[in-house]
């Protein structure tokens, strides 16, 4: 798949598809109060997420945290006329679910990540009419603004933290499906290791789903089994395995070096213990600022149809989460100066393991 990489630059295409839509969602049904007085919304913006879940803790969750800020911001509730979701049990239920939420009249409807291409491909052409985003592929159609971020600048870093922290020399990493987006996550990881120190060693396993955690919670077994103290996983609601692995060997014996770096979002309430916490940092994906970002640039009528957007370090769309603590000053100096190269252009992170 060819990837087009045009920055953060907006152009204005499809303004007139914006208003025809917005006309035809003042025929929804508002789930506002109807005799507060309060002036109904002419814009409305849904999603539908992938397997994992709106509540996966991960991806889909920050996306629709994304809406919800959104929504707040310009007076939209849940529902038709405002902002809203389906859940998609199997991949069987993309193009019915986007269909349902183009015809409930929603102005822009996003299709959350790169499992849901070809169905958005498809329905981009049955509803040429219809605004579609989709996040971490490129549907290359007039009607669909692609998202795109640069995951391994930001696990590069998470990369070195491991490299940095790990008393045992021995880290894991746990993949989803192997699919693009999680292949940057494991390249960068990789890279940063390497650059921080190549003496340590990285299991990389892949679970091959992002919707079960059992087997993220059998994968992180055998990793801290083997001595791994370290495990970051990009791999959705599986991954939620994975702290509950580190969280049932922390409480068996709190003096347990183990570890747990989220994704997506910060995920470190996931990794709460009592008083103690085993999440080190989490690498975060702005998945809720480019869901805004697109929205709010459709309600201006300049939606980025037929545009590949991407985000990096230099656009603050990837990064790591605050530590809390635990990794040390020293540490995090030594981060910042890879940060500062990468956003630089000094250092090109790779998306492919070499």
């Amino acid at each position: 798949m060819t990837k087009r990489k045009f920055g953060l630059g907006l152009s204005m295409m499809l303004a007139a598809g914006t208003m025809l839509a917005a006309c035809g969602s003042e025929e929804g049904t508002s789930t506002g109060d109807s005799g507060s007085g309060e002036e109904k919304s002419d814009f409305s913006v849904a999603m539908v997420t992938d397997v994992g879940g709106v509540d996966d803790k991960s991806f889909n969750q920050s996306a629709w945290e994304g809406l919800q800020a959104f929504g707040e911001e310009n007076g939209l509730k849940k529902g038709d006329g405002g902002i809203d979701y389906l859940q998609s049990a199997s991949d069987a239920d993309y193009n019915t679910n986007l269909n349902n939420l183009i015809r409930r009249d929603f102005n822009v409807v996003f299709g959350i990540g790169f499992l849901m291409e070809g169905a958005v491909k498809e329905i981009a052409e049955q509803q040429p009419k219809a605004q579609i985003g989709i996040i971490d592929a490129v549907v290359d159609a007039p009607n669909v603004a692609s998202v795109l971020f640069k995951e391994q600048e930001g696990a590069y870093l998470a990369g070195v933290a491991a490299a940095l922290m790990s008393k045992t020399k021995k880290i894991g990493f746990v993949g989803g499906m192997e699919i693009p987006v999680i292949e940057r996550f494991e390249a960068g990881f990789l890279e940063g290791v390497k650059a921080a120190d190549p003496s340590v060693v990285v299991d990389v396993q892949y679970t091959g789903a992002f919707d079960k955690a059992e087997l993220g919670k059998t994968t992180a077994n055998r990793m801290y089994s083997a001595g791994a103290d370290i495990v970051f996983h990009a791999a959705g609601g599986t991954g939620n395995g994975v702290f509950t692995e580190a969280k049932e060997r922390k409480e068996a014996n709190p003096d347990e070096n183990v570890w747990v770096i989220g994704v997506d979002a910060d995920q470190y309430d996931e990794g709460q213990v009592g008083d103690t916490n085993v999440t080190l940092t989490s690498v975060l994906k702005g998945v809720d600022k480019a869901v805004i970002d697109i929205s709010n640039k459709a309600k201006e009528g300049k939606f980025p149809g037929g545009e590949t957007i991407t985000y990096g370090l230099a656009e603050d769309g990837v990064g790591l989460a605050d530590s809390r603590g635990a990794i040390p000053e020293d540490v995090m100096a030594k981060i910042d100066e890879y940060k500062e190269k990468i956003a630089s252009g000094e250092i090109t992170v790779p998306e492919t393991v070499k």
